[in-house]
């Protein structure tokens, strides 16, 4: 997979890729701030109210009034009690609006990921497999949620109150503060350290679970043939093995993590000891009040617990900072198929669109030595049926996928209609077009879904008649709910000739000028190949129909017949002229006749 390069990559700086999705949300990401730094405040406030507390409710002289004292305590009490309220209050609705933000900004990413996915060429899926996208998808867009929707917020509010309570405690003790804040520096520089440490292993660890999620997804897609051939045992050995490796990588990222959380805590703990020891001190000197010492304690209790979570977000931050690189790659990827800037319109072709390959030669990325077209000139006239024919890898295909344009030609053109298919945007160009391929993709819905998604704003009428076009109404009628009947996943609920009369129909619905079957009646028995040979005859009239076909009994009354080998026209012409000829299509048929 093609990625730009970025200079983030392995930084937390990364997380700068997040800042798009965060945009649109600017005025919630102010209200969040706004609840987090008042929530911090409040924290901040608490160590006053006690020191108030302490000073002006406890530390009262012996003979001051006790009724005096008891209302002071009251007052403190309750001072105490509303900066509790408040910092409940606003603790809630940063929660909430952070939460929200967390859950919004996932969401957004997910469609955005899964949307751009949708429109890479068939190149990105050659070196991409399924499964790796879905990692991607579920656990890194996971990762990124924790981050909004928590620990980000989490870092901010104690990165706030751990400013907060160092600036008080520089004010009120600054001969402490100045060895605090040494002892501070080396806590942050081994964390620092540590935390690059933890960040190659983060990322490591979500590549060895995307490699389990590809195995897992391949294997559950070809389940008929695993089990066929036995293979179960070897594919969950495959599968431990993979998960075994990502858990191994997983446990020293833990390691990591561990040692540097055990760091922190330590280091925490000297800091608050360290302060406390100086305040005592200060205390017995009668430097500072008792009232004066609670302040002190509670604000380095603040900077401590601040340092320490902070350190733990430091952590979760490198872990997503990972999960957002790879989802940024995602989004960077570029396909090299894309509609251009300025699309030109085609004429409207009530009889079938006019088809033309001039000197097309095609490699496959992944085959750039091997030629899959070379030379290659057709030219198809409106309402025109061409059979394409030739042994498995003639290139046959390769002129379905170069006409909807999944690739372009290395050197020649493709028209459709006059126009460059280059030149057309992409949607108008593969609206144009209907395929039915050899193997019929059922989707996990009703058979009515299945049938409509050729074109979405079809009435139930239309898809009826579509259906019974391709023969299909009769067996959909006589499903449990009829035409509402779930299929299952992949169709396992239809057989393979169902399956292709629902996807004939679904072409039929579309109603394109051009219509491209591949092999489009090879999963069917022989009644049933007879009436959806009825069915495609009727379809294929007042439109160009491109047939891909193996068995010749089913293109002998094709217009034109071309024979393809090596990813050139060898021959072409009609079932009579190519027999009487007595080449290449002469002697497929015979042998095909005669078994």
């Amino acid at each position: 997979m093609a990625t730009a390069p970025d200079a983030r990559k392995g930084n937390p700086r990364s997380l700068s890729g997040l800042l798009p999705f965060l945009r649109p949300y600017r005025g919630r990401l102010a209200l969040a701030g706004l609840f987090l730094v008042l929530a911090a405040v409040a924290t901040l406030l608490f160590p006053v109210a006690l020191r108030g507390l302490i000073d002006g409710g406890l530390a009262s002289p012996a003979q001051a009034d006790k009724g005096a004292q008891v209302m002071a305590l009251r007052e403190h009490f309750l001072a105490l009690f509303g900066v509790a309220v408040a910092l409940g209050l606003f603790s809630a609705a940063r929660f909430y609006t952070v939460s929200w933000l967390g859950e919004r900004v996932t969401a957004d990413i997910r469609n955005a990921v899964y949307a751009h996915v949708l429109r890479q060429s068939p190149e990105f899926f050659e070196t991409t497999q399924t499964g790796e996208v879905l990692s991607r998808l579920t656990t890194d867009t996971t990762l990124v949620q924790t981050v909004v929707g928590s620990s980000l917020s989490m870092g901010l509010r104690n990165a706030v109150m751990g400013v907060g309570a160092l600036a008080m405690l520089v004010w009120t003790n600054p001969y402490v503060m100045t060895q605090v804040l040494l002892i501070i520096v080396l806590v942050v520089l081994p964390t620092m350290w540590f935390g690059r440490r933890v960040r190659k292993l983060s990322r490591a660890s979500q590549d060895r679970v995307a490699d389990s999620s590809a195995i897992a997804a391949e294997v559950l897609n070809a389940i008929p043939v695993v089990q066929s051939y036995t293979a179960e045992g070897r594919e969950a050995a495959r599968f431990d093995a993979s998960t075994d490796d990502a858990f191994r990588t997983a446990v020293r990222r833990t390691r990591a993590r561990s040692a540097l959380v055990a760091f922190v805590i330590i280091a925490n703990a000297a800091l608050l000891l360290w302060g406390l020891y100086q305040g005592t001190q200060a205390v017995l000197a009668g430097k500072i009040s008792a009232g004066h010492l609670g302040q002190t304690v509670v604000y380095v209790i603040i900077l401590a617990g601040a340092v320490a979570v902070l350190g733990e977000v430091y952590g979760d931050l490198l872990r997503a900072a990972g999960a957002t690189e790879r989802l940024m790659e995602l989004l960077d990827t570029r396909s090299p198929i894309a509609s251009p800037a300025r699309p030109a319109a085609a004429p409207v072709t009530p009889a079938g669109s006019a088809v033309a390959f001039e000197g097309v030669t095609f490699h496959y990325p992944s085959r750039p030595a091997q030629a899959a077209l070379a030379d290659f000139t057709l030219r198809v006239a409106p309402g025109e049926t061409v059979a394409l024919v030739g042994a498995s890898g003639a290139g046959k295909s390769t002129v379905f996928q170069l006409l909807l344009r999944f690739y372009d030609p290395a050197a020649g053109a493709i028209t459709l209609d006059g126009v460059p298919t280059s030149a057309l945007a992409l949607h108008d160009l593969r609206q144009r077009i209907g395929i039915v391929p050899q193997d019929a993709v059922i989707f996990s819905a009703s058979a009515l879904e299945n049938i409509r998604y050729g074109k979405p704003g079809a009435t139930d009428a239309e898809v009826h008649a579509a259906a019974s076009a391709a023969f299909a109404d009769g067996f959909i009628r006589a499903l449990p709910e009829g035409y509402d009947t779930f299929l299952g996943e992949r169709g396992v609920r239809l057989s393979g000739g169902q399956r292709q009369r629902i996807a004939i129909a679904r072409a039929m619905l579309k109603n394109p000028p051009l219509l491209l079957l591949d092999e489009a009646t090879s999963a069917l028995d022989a009644e049933s190949e007879r009436m959806v040979q009825a069915a495609l005859e009727t379809a294929m009239r007042d439109r160009t129909t491109l047939v891909i076909a193996h068995r010749l009994a089913t293109v002998q009354q094709a217009d034109r017949i071309v024979v393809m080998d090596h990813g050139r026209i060898v021959e072409q012409g009609t079932h009579d002229t190519l027999m009487a000829a007595g080449g290449t299509y002469a002697r497929l048929a015979a042998l095909q006749f005669m078994d």
